[in-house]
């Protein structure tokens, strides 16, 4: 979903930096990106290390300039019956999906700040909206997420920076198909029989809405959580 909403941003014009742990993969998206004709640049960050946030984003300044779009999409899931969570595959969840939200918020805000103009797009999960059983650390760090959202698009609104986020629900991405290769989701078949679009989604589907957000067509959206599911929620 990070990287089709890198793709996206780049084709609408922005120059776009892929913040990821594998640093071979990011290269490769943003070598994809610049043979297409866009502008990108990678950089290795480990969302949980606030010093490894601040060493990326001084890249991406050092190269492109200020931070005025964020959009964190970086997460790990698991799945464990609550009793048997441990509390450092809790620490470690909570670590990468909230946390880590914080510290790449909190790193790129005072580029916004400065311009009274900014685009926040937290990437969620529509788990955190219906609950997920077997996922109670994964389900209360997206719920986090949410909160933090709707917290910052409050403090922040009156100084020109949009905060929203989007809760994906069936997409089709590499965290979905190692969840079915563990026998943790069902026929994936079955999945899409019971949406109400009758298909799953894509990354391209989160890039769209993501590309939006961060537009200035949207500047009087703030705080919202833009369901992204084929009709899930309902």
């Amino acid at each position: 979903m990070g990287l089709a909403t890198a793709e996206r941003l780049a084709t609408n014009g922005d120059r776009v930096a892929l913040l990821d742990r594998d640093s071979d993969a990011a290269q490769a998206g943003a070598k994809r990106i610049v043979d297409a004709g866009g502008e990108a640049l990678a950089a290795y960050v480990d969302v949980a290390s606030r010093s490894s946030v601040d060493d990326a984003l001084a890249k991406v300044r050092g190269e492109f300039g200020p931070v005025e779009i964020m959009v964190t999409s970086a997460g790990i899931d698991e799945t464990t019956p609550f009793t048997e969570i441990t509390a450092e595959a809790w620490d470690r969840i909570m670590a990468v999906n909230l946390t880590g939200t914080f510290h790449c918020l909190q790193a790129a805000l005072p580029d916004m700040l400065a311009a009274k103009w900014g685009r926040i797009v937290t990437i969620s999960s529509s788990s955190a909206q219906s609950g997920a059983a077997r996922m109670a650390h994964y389900v209360a760090s997206k719920g986090g997420v949410i909160g933090l959202t709707k917290a910052l698009a409050l403090e922040l609104a009156p100084r020109g920076i949009t905060v929203n986020t989007i809760p994906p629900g069936f997409i089709e991405t590499p965290m979905l198909h190692r969840a079915h290769q563990r026998g943790d989701l069902p026929d994936l078949d079955a999945v899409i029989a019971r949406t109400p679009v009758r298909r799953a989604g894509t990354p391209e589907d989160i890039a769209a809405a993501c590309a939006f957000l961060c537009s200035d067509d949207a500047g009087y959206i703030t705080g919202q959580a833009l369901n992204v599911n084929g009709g899930w929620y309902l």
